[in-house]
């Protein structure tokens, strides 16, 4: 399979709570709206990409697409071809994108009716400053009903690799050198766990969950640090039940040396610092999500 994605651009998240939830990514969460208009807002944070975060207008609170970083159009085209041989659904063909970020691209579904985009010459952004700013989203974690069907599946399909595996509950696939930019987590359903945005330093960390605790959001789990990706982390969920993370020093790898390793679910190793003790009941009711659309 010739898929090469470069890395993880943004995620689209439906919602029911549009007003409230762009006040919170653009409010106390430190993202900037960078287009907006239809029920439709793109919301920035400091780095490359034009924006990190889609929240769209909807009947219910689910996750709408992600979308993934090629090289060129060479790449997107070639991508195209091979998934559409291996019986791939594609949404379209390589075109225009008419999405806020502009670009070149197409989009497809996953086995359990995901929505990927593909794309590549997407708008730039001017830099923006802010220390304690997500940069980028980092990663996405995605509930499965068949971990090991969808692992296979995004790295023979996609061609993630696969970074670490948390027992049989979660495995980390990455895209770049970043440990990891899609999980999955074994669920009963298909659907979106949460969506992890990055600050640029522990320090950056530490003052981003100072500035959502005044204004009265404090975690649902965390502050800590998780084993697999050595990444710090803090659980919130948005006005509408979606959870976002703030995260910072997310393990970066080296493909030449890294081999993958299982880790046990013990909170040891779920969180290395011990402050943040086991995720509460109603973060992980949060966690669970809305299942997936097929349509």
């Amino acid at each position: 399979m010739t898929v090469a994605v470069r890395g993880l651009r943004s995620v689209g998240l439906q919602t029911t709570a549009l007003d409230e939830s762009v006040d919170f990514y653009s409010g106390p969460w430190g993202l900037e709206v960078v287009e907006q208009g239809d029920g439709v807002v793109a919301l920035r944070g400091t780095g490359e990409q034009h924006h990190v975060v889609q929240l769209i207008e909807g009947e219910s609170d689910v996750l709408d697409h992600i979308a993934l970083a090629m090289a060129d159009r060479h790449s997107v085209d070639v991508a195209a071809a091979a998934l559409s041989d291996a019986g791939v659904e594609l949404l379209g063909e390589p075109g225009p994108q008419d999405g806020p970020a502009g670009g070149y691209g197409f989009r497809l579904r996953d086995p359990e009716g995901r929505v990927v985009e593909l794309s590549t010459d997407t708008l730039a952004v001017p830099p923006r400053e802010g220390g304690a700013t997500p940069t980028k989203l980092s990663h996405v974690v995605l509930n499965t009903t068949d971990i090991d069907a969808a692992c296979e599946w995004w790295t023979t399909v996609l061609g993630f690799r696969v970074s670490d595996w948390s027992e049989h509950q979660m495995v980390f696939l990455r895209c770049s050198a970043d440990h990891h930019a899609i999980a999955f987590n074994r669920a009963d359903y298909a659907s979106i766990n949460h969506a992890a945005y990055e600050v640029p330093s522990l320090d950056g960390f530490m003052r981003s969950l100072g500035r959502l605790h005044r204004a009265g959001h404090d975690p649902g789990w965390g502050p800590g640090r998780h084993g697999p990706g050595n990444n710090a982390f803090g659980y919130f969920v948005d006005p509408s039940g979606h959870v976002p993370e703030v995260t910072a020093e997310v393990q970066r790898i080296d493909e030449a040396t890294w081999v993958p390793r299982v880790w046990r679910r013990i909170p040891e190793l779920s969180d290395l610092w011990g402050t943040a003790g086991p995720p509460s009941e109603e973060i992980r009711s949060y966690m669970a999500g809305t299942p997936t659309k097929q349509n």
